[in-house]
């Protein structure tokens, strides 16, 4: 049985209102209704409410449980326009579009899912694998280690004599005016 609700002349465009009705369609009827709470658009909430509409009136006129319930058809329908007229320079003028909408959704009874059970006793020949030989696990390649460094190496170290740096502790501001030639 088919259960309808319908909104009409919407102060909103028909197009704003399509993007949530597609999201609904074929949707559980209270699924529907938390997928509108949670979508952030003036169109969502007018939706929620023929939605909310729609399933009082499947409860209230046909005695139907909202949890069979299924969104069979959410449409959004272009209702008149009003024509509005907005000062423009130089004494002219620009059209304003205010477009309406009319919001129609059916709801109709699931049919309830059958569940299938297949007898225990009966079992599948399932084909056997070929002769080939199995592949072996093959392990990953180790990681490869570079050898400890020397204790001497890890020490601080003072400068070469024939390099140009500062030995270890030195500052770079306390040099003698006989090392600047």
């Amino acid at each position: 049985m088919d259960v309808k609700a319908e909104h009409r002349y919407a102060k909103i465009s028909a197009f704003k209102v399509r993007e949530v009705t597609r999201e609904i369609q074929g949707l559980p009827a209270e699924a529907a209704l938390e997928i509108v709470r949670l979508i952030p658009k003036k169109a969502s909430r007018l939706i929620g409410k023929v939605l909310a509409s729609a399933i009082a009136n499947a409860e209230n006129n046909n005695n139907l449980r909202a949890v069979n319930l299924v969104v069979k058809e959410a449409v959004a329908g272009e209702g008149p326009t009003m024509k509005r007229m907005h000062t423009r320079a130089r004494g002219g003028g620009a059209r304003i579009n205010k477009r309406t909408a009319h919001i129609k959704i059916t709801l109709t009874e699931a049919e309830p899912v059958e569940k299938t059970v297949k007898p225990k006793g009966i079992k599948k020949n399932k084909p056997k694998p070929s002769a080939a030989p199995k592949a072996t696990k093959e392990t990953a390649a180790p990681a490869l280690t570079a050898p400890e460094p020397d204790i001497s190496q890890l020490r601080a170290e003072s400068a070469d004599a024939t390099s140009h740096s500062l030995s270890a502790g030195e500052h770079p501001e306390k040099v003698t005016s006989s090392e600047t030639l």
